[in-house]
């Protein structure tokens, strides 16, 4: 199955409005059966947590990790305005029409041949559906100067993007962040369940760094940080 193809079985796995999906698939893409979407706890409600959340976050908070961000362009045109005080009073947008990306300190390589990587996304997340549809998506792993850029895009629901500076990723035109330590660009591979979470794997279609001299952000229990010699 291809990235759009993988895109959409995520998309319709996460329960995507019916009307969205018939409007977006064309008679010539396969149908993807729906799968059914567990619970979204880790134990069932006769089951003890074997642990604490608040002391699972506070030891795994012990674990120092970079930050990323993870972006993908809009995965429709804009809808042009049908008259003219539509385009200077009530622009017609649909959150599609922009590109998304959110904060994500869960990242990591996972196997150089094929060349992939991996990402956790909460199931609740309103951003990775936009992602899984436009079936492609960029890591920008964030420098030590960008922390209040990683709070930006942690937040949901404003324009994220507003004031800052990207590129089109070569491979698919997800943004790439202007000054960040590094970036790779990746197609949708798989999608896979992991409690509360899912587990995204990307191929990795480019990548390049900002250059040798650029420091990573760290996060270390709760708080920022940065690489000292």
């Amino acid at each position: 199955m291809g990235h759009a193809g993988m895109a959409a079985a995520a998309v319709r796995y996460l329960g995507a409005d019916p009307a969205d999906r018939s409007r977006r698939t064309t008679d010539a893409e396969p149908v993807v059966e729906a799968l059914p979407r567990p619970e979204l706890r880790c134990v069932r409600a006769d089951e003890r947590a074997p642990v604490d959340q608040a002391e699972f976050r506070r030891v795994l908070g012990n674990f120092a990790t970079g930050v990323t961000v993870i972006t993908a362009p809009a995965s429709t045109p804009a809808t042009p305005a049908t008259h003219e005080s539509d385009r200077t009073e009530h622009p017609t947008e649909h959150p599609d029409d922009r590109p998304a990306g959110f904060a994500c300190q869960s990242f990591s390589s996972l196997s150089l041949d094929p060349p992939l990587v991996a990402f956790l996304v909460g199931r609740t997340s309103t951003t990775w559906p936009r992602i899984a549809r436009a079936g492609v998506f960029c890591v920008n792993v964030l420098s030590a100067e960008q922390g209040e850029l990683c709070r930006r895009f942690a937040v949901s629901g404003a324009d994220k993007f507003a004031g800052v500076a990207h590129a089109p990723a070569p491979a698919t035109g997800s943004p790439r962040l202007t000054g960040a330590a590094a970036w790779i660009d990746c197609t949708i591979h798989a999608v896979h369940t992991g409690g509360d979470h899912l587990i995204v794997v990307g191929r990795v279609q480019a990548l390049g760094t900002g250059g040798e001299a650029v420091s990573p952000l760290l996060f270390h229990r709760g708080r920022f940080g940065e690489l000292r010699a």
